[in-house]
């Protein structure tokens, strides 16, 4: 019996830098197994041009039509809330979460623990600055679950020190640009502010250019999200003094690995866990050499 070629369809939030990170990661996978099996398996990726639930549902729709063996998406808000996925798994096509919670039994989900890597960065920040003084937490795209999770860690995180004031730090919904102006905004207002969160790989970026044309390096500590290319320098150049990191090429490698799996009628975990890094001065310099080209 001839080996069946399989196309898999990967769509994130939106078009971003760390989605590309996970593209990389698929692509990769795909390589491999198609090297292993001898058969080819091609990633179809499908941005949507920005956030939000009608354009992510409007390609979750269009993906589907196309008949993949597979589609792997990073939801912009809960499953339920998305119809587009309701009626792909009532189709019985094979669907997996990334960089997002499982909510139910039989929803595959591969990512870290959002939870914890918000804690992480709230708690070096809590750290640097003596547990003392504002910090400005940026949400991302409010209605995304990771995004959320990482949030209400955060904040949890900085209501245990009664010498912290929290102030609202904006909403980038994940777009650099958005986060740059809410950054600045923030930082006019508060010319006291001390330290910086935020929830996404868009934040960190934004902020740290805000903070830049502020003359606030140094000043304002600032902890960012994830690790691709433009946070790790930076990392480097001393504007953020870390970052809590998911690991965005695994993601994509995993989801693809996974949908192989699925689409051969194989049981898979409901959870995989890609883990966290913790990208700091003394170790950015590692990531930095092994950041892929695009």
């Amino acid at each position: 019996m001839k080996k069946r070629d399989l196309r898999f369809v990967v769509i994130p939030k939106c078009a971003h830098p760390w989605a590309d990170e996970v593209r990389k990661g698929a692509i990769a996978q795909a390589s491999l197994l198609s090297e292993q099996l001898g058969i080819a398996i091609v990633v179809d990726y499908l941005a949507p041009s920005f956030a939000g639930v009608d354009e992510q549902n409007s390609a979750l729709e269009r993906a589907a039509a196309t008949q993949p063996d597979g589609i792997a998406v990073d939801p912009v808000e809960a499953v339920e809330n998305m119809p587009s996925i309701r009626e792909i798994r009532h189709r019985g096509m094979p669907i997996i979460l990334f960089d997002s919670p499982s909510p139910e039994p039989g929803l595959t989900s591969v990512g870290n623990d959002f939870e914890q890597q918000g804690t992480i960065a709230a708690e070096r920040l809590v750290g640097l600055i003596d547990g003392r003084g504002k910090v400005a937490v940026m949400r991302g795209f409010p209605l995304a679950p990771n995004h959320r999770e990482r949030y209400e860690a955060q904040v949890a995180v900085l209501k245990k020190h009664a010498g912290i004031s929290i102030v609202d730090g904006g909403s980038d919904n994940d777009d650099i640009e958005t986060a740059e102006r809410q950054a600045a905004a923030v930082l006019t207002a508060n010319p006291d502010l001390r330290g910086y969160l935020c929830c996404d790989a868009a934040g960190p970026i934004g902020i740290a250019t805000a903070v830049r044309k502020a003359g606030k390096v140094g000043k304002v500590a600032v902890v960012g999200m994830d690790g691709i290319k433009l946070i790790l320098e930076a990392v480097k150049e001393g504007i953020l003094e870390s970052s809590a990191s998911t690991i965005p090429a695994m993601q994509g490698s995993m989801s693809i690995l996974m949908l192989w799996q699925a689409s051969l009628g194989v049981p898979i975990p409901q959870r995989i866990d890609t883990g966290i890094d913790l990208i700091t001065p003394e170790n950015v310099d590692s990531f930095l050499a092994t950041t892929r080209s695009p």
